[in-house]
């Protein structure tokens, strides 16, 4: 599969670089990303910069991650890493009119993961109504689907998104999408039908109740463990002078069931609910954004208490702008301060024995200082302050550590 993946982007590389070399080169142009300030979260596969042939249907574009950390727990460091995070290509198509196609495939760590992240055909009825079909990023929270990387100022993912939440959860599905504007107003819905968990969220090599572990599974863009769809919806209200609040629910069964007609097992469900919000101060232009979430697992009695039936978690990143003006040539550069707080609880409640608290969790303090050229490009550095405990709640662990890296759309 991979090699059939690289042999098509190859061709497609290759043919687009020989169609580029054949056209006169004013014909090439980039499109911005959308500058229409009526957007919400839920936009963000369509707000990117993109390079147009003129003429044509089509777009491509793309980012780029790398950077360098070395990181220290309780005095022990594997020293000095430089690490290819992510390289991300989009390519999409106005096939006609109301009708899109968007897709998006992403090589990880140097090409060692390579995965079609999002491929969908869009179908707009009405601005309200919109037929989403294909593999769709599921809208629990915000980050899942607004996670480019040069529109952070940190070099890690947030911890609750990726380690409790499936950052870049995505599956085959379809369902229906829309907004609604007024005045400084606007309303936006999303709601799915797709592919779902599976019982690698209770049965992996973490140990515990780890919903991430489901990506490792290809096998649910073809067939749903349990037979029974994965419901995800979303519904997100922004003032223009406020912010956005998002609220989002995913929810279904993970387990089989059934087998050949034969009830095996009762019917097990995993339910995900978020919150998510952002707004930008005024005047100082501070840009806040947030998100925490609460996931409900129904775990079998036969498991021990090391797999949670609760788990919660979230992050607040606060993004100061400092200088804005032209810098080495640079006409709008910006220099930002930063900071990101953490927490994570993989298992929410108490021993049945003893009555005290489980622990296995973790929180973290990371600020930042970024440069920005422009907005498309982002050179950050990142010091992490991490707490994590163990199920027994024994002293923490302490990591700690510098991260340096670069992020850019092309």
């Amino acid at each position: 599969m991979r090699l059939k993946l690289l042999s098509f982007l190859a061709i497609a590389f290759f043919s687009y670089a020989n169609c580029c070399a054949q056209i006169d080169p004013t014909l090439l142009k980039r499109l911005p990303k959308d500058t229409v300030q009526n957007i919400l979260n839920m936009d963000a596969l369509y707000n990117r910069p993109a390079l147009n042939i003129s003429k044509t249907p089509i777009s491509i574009g793309g980012y780029l991650e790398m950077n360098w950390q070395k990181l220290t727990t309780d005095g022990v460091s594997e020293g000095h890493q430089f690490q290819a995070r992510r390289l991300s290509i989009f390519m999409s198509s106005a096939i006609s009119k109301r009708v899109k196609f968007l897709s998006e495939i992403e090589f990880e760590d140097g090409g060692k993961e390579i995965a079609i992240e999002f491929a969908s055909v869009d179908i707009e009825f009405d601005p309200l109504i919109n037929l989403r079909a294909g593999i769709i990023l599921n809208p629990i929270g915000s980050f899942n689907q607004n996670h480019d990387g040069p529109k952070w100022e940190f070099t890690d993912r947030p911890i609750s998104s990726t380690q409790m939440l499936p950052a870049t959860f995505s599956n085959a599905g379809a369902g229906l999408f829309g907004k609604k504007y007024t005045k400084n107003w606007m309303f936006g819905y999303e709601a799915y039908l797709s592919g779902s968990f599976d019982n690698s969220i209770i049965e992996n090599t973490e140990n515990k109740t780890f919903l991430p572990a489901a990506k490792n599974n290809p096998e649910r863009f073809e067939e749903i463990n349990s037979g029974e769809p994965l419901f995800t919806g979303k519904i997100a209200l922004r003032n223009n002078k406020i912010g956005e609040l998002g609220i989002s629910y995913m929810g279904g069964i993970y387990n089989k069931f059934q087998d050949d007609g034969i009830i095996i097992d009762k019917k097990r469900h995993v339910a995900v609910f978020a919150l998510d919000f952002n707004t930008t101060l005024p005047k100082i232009k501070t840009f806040i954004t947030t998100e925490f979430a609460w996931i409900y697992v129904d775990v079998p009695e036969t498991y021990s208490q090391q797999f949670g039936n609760k788990q919660k978690g979230g992050f607040i990143d606060i993004v100061q702008p400092i200088l804005r003006r032209s810098i080495l040539g640079w006409e709008k550069a910006t220099l930002n301060v930063a900071c990101r707080l953490e927490y994570v609880d993989w298992n929410v409640g108490k021993f049945k024995e003893t009555g005290t608290n489980i622990g296995e969790d973790l929180w973290s303090i990371m600020p930042a200082i970024s440069f920005r050229p422009s907005s498309q490009t982002v050179i950050r550095l990142n010091y992490r302050y991490l707490k994590q405990r163990d199920i027994f709640s024994n002293p923490p662990s302490v990591t700690d550590g510098f991260n340096l890296g670069i992020s850019t759309y092309f």
